[in-house]
């Protein structure tokens, strides 16, 4: 039996959500599996992974072989590394100490990585933020502009008229 490491879709048209599962090869994608080991959920920013990293890396050392999908969103959480040290110190190239130890410094590396970059998308979301704010601040002003203009009268037409009744007025008295 074939076993497989792959995505189950769930979530509505649009709005994909997937479940990270053990499953047969040869059974439906959305069909029977054997284990549920995660979930991910790529409508995100950055796409959010939960997973048992024990599990997988139990189900590797098994022999079950992971989807290409599968295969990015292991190697991005660090389970396909862990995979490559076991080998290592199975083989005798490295002692189960150095293995952890370099797991660790890139299991850091990565973190650093990503919160660097959820940081700087908050960054820009705020910046676009307050461009649209100032923007729309401004089409304001312009609005209430043209409307003070349009409601208050034009005090130059009526001074005009005041000045040529003011001397008529004596002339007729005399």
């Amino acid at each position: 039996m074939a076993v497989k490491i792959r995505l189950q879709r769930h979530g509505k048209k649009g709005s994909a959500f997937f479940h990270i599962v053990i499953a047969d090869g040869r059974a439906p994608r959305d069909g029977k599996f054997i284990e549920k080991i995660g979930t991910y959920n790529p409508t995100t920013n950055p796409a959010t992974i939960n997973i048992d990293s024990t599990k997988a890396l139990d189900w590797l050392n098994k022999g079950a072989q992971p989807t290409d999908t599968c295969r990015a969103i292991l190697s991005y959480k660090g389970v396909m590394y862990k995979n490559h040290l076991q080998g290592g110190v199975t083989k005798g190239a490295l002692t189960q100490e150095q293995a952890d130890a370099k797991f660790e410094k890139w299991q850091a590396e990565k973190e650093s990585k990503v919160s660097k970059k959820v940081s700087s998308l908050d960054v820009s979301k705020r910046e676009a933020y307050t461009k649209r704010m100032a923007a729309e601040a401004a089409v304001k002003e312009a609005i209430a502009a043209k409307v003070a203009a349009k409601n208050t009268p034009p005090p130059a037409e009526e001074a005009p008229a005041a000045e040529a009744e003011a001397p008529a007025t004596p002339e007729a008295e005399a």
